[in-house]
């Protein structure tokens, strides 16, 4: 029961970060400021997560198991697709995680660093499945190598570092763009991850 209650305040926490995240930035909120949204005192918050950063950390975590399942998705619901198609499968994935996106646009070093080591453990577990479901993918639909897909892995996932800063962009920074006089071609969430996809792919 005590387990059970524990469970039912970290997810308040998570989801009342993860709302101010959609509204504010990262270095705007508060401890303070996710404990008014929530039925949790501030003191009461560092029963369950120490700092800021991990319970950012633990909502990373779960954007990554959200994603796991649409990846499995893919695998599980299709028996053949081509690299165009799978291309296509796998950008709209990414299309609809534009909160994980914008986490991993921020300071994975800050968030890791300030986080304890139990915690970084469940992060990264979360986002090793989600790197293994993506491979099994390779494995299914194109029987690439281990080696090949080491290869499409290593350069897939920084690539969806850069993402968020390149598609959502904010007006000043349009502004900024054009009086620096560069031709920038505006791309969405779902062009960028096809069109890298498919590069990586080989097509």
């Amino acid at each position: 029961m005590q387990t059970m209650h524990s469970d039912l305040r970290k997810e308040e926490i998570i989801n009342a970060c993860k709302e101010l995240y959609d509204q504010y930035h990262f270095k705007d909120i508060t401890i303070k400021l996710i404990s008014e949204q929530t039925t949790c005192s501030r003191p009461s918050i560092y029963n369950y997560f120490e700092t800021k950063e991990e319970i950012f950390l633990a909502l990373f975590q779960q954007e990554y198991e959200k994603w796991k399942i649409e990846l499995d998705e893919i695998r599980e619901k299709n028996d053949t697709l081509t690299k165009d198609q799978f291309a296509k499968l796998l950008a709209h994935t990414i299309e609809n995680k534009e909160r994980l996106l914008k986490l991993l646009s921020m300071n994975m070093y800050d968030l890791e660093e300030n986080s304890r080591l139990e915690r970084l453990i469940e992060f990264k577990e979360a986002y090793g499945s989600a790197v293994h479901s993506v491979k099994l993918c390779l494995h299914k639909f194109f029987k690439m190598s281990e080696e090949d897909s080491i290869s499409f892995l290593y350069s897939f996932f920084p690539l969806m570092f850069g993402i968020y800063p390149y598609a959502v962009v904010t007006k000043k920074q349009k502004e900024a763009m054009k009086k620096a006089h560069i031709d920038y071609k505006y791309y969405s969430i779902y062009e960028l991850a096809y069109m890298g996809i498919k590069k990586l792919l080989g097509e």
